[in-house]
């Protein structure tokens, strides 16, 4: 059984490949907000993060022609573009970040959800220890439990195997755990 929204994807790919705007505009209508998250949990800056990704479907825009697809949705080259773009603005800022630096804006959604001072906390110090990891790390839990890809998925955009995915993965949970215990020790 094909999966209809693939089968859609692929329609609108062919025509956005073909120059067709309209059709990339469906594209950027579907991933601009997973693209943003992804990139905004990653600079936890606003505007940086809506600068990020606007260069990123710049870019797809500009090399949709090149795009080949492998059975994968087109969201997984979206991520590999967004989370080389990351790399860049840390590389070209040469940004570091602080532990101790508060998010003073957190993502709507997250605040939707953290109705109470103590969900709101541990959203905190999740992010924060989630900071702490390796940037490979970051991208496969932000990939996996934030925006739910496949570890096929990941794998494309990663450039990875699969395999080596799920052990990064499973590596990044322990080092995530490990970092929340130890601020939880501090307090």
């Amino acid at each position: 059984m094909v999966d209809a929204r693939l089968t859609d994807e692929h329609e609108i790919l062919k025509k956005a490949i073909a120059g067709e705007s309209s059709a990339f505009g469906s594209l950027y209508d579907t991933y601009q907000p997973l693209i943003y998250r992804f990139v905004y949990l990653r600079v936890s800056h606003r505007e940086e993060a809506e600068d990020l990704t606007h260069q990123v479907f710049l870019s797809a825009w500009q090399n949709i022609g090149s795009f080949q697809e492998h059975g994968l949705p087109i969201s997984s080259w979206l991520y590999q573009i967004a989370r080389n773009r990351v790399i860049d603005h840390y590389r070209t800022k040469h940004v570091s970040l602080s532990l101790n630096e508060e998010n003073e804006d957190l993502h709507p959604s997250l605040d939707d959800v953290a109705d109470s001072l103590e969900t709101k906390l541990q959203l905190e110090q999740i992010q924060v220890a989630l900071r702490t990891l390796h940037p490979d790390q970051q991208d496969i839990l932000i990939m996996r439990f934030v925006e739910g890809l496949s570890n096929a998925e990941i794998a494309s955009a990663l450039k990875k195997h699969e395999g080596t995915i799920r052990v990064l993965q499973h590596r990044a949970l322990r080092n995530l755990k490990k970092q929340l215990e130890k601020s939880h020790e501090i307090q």
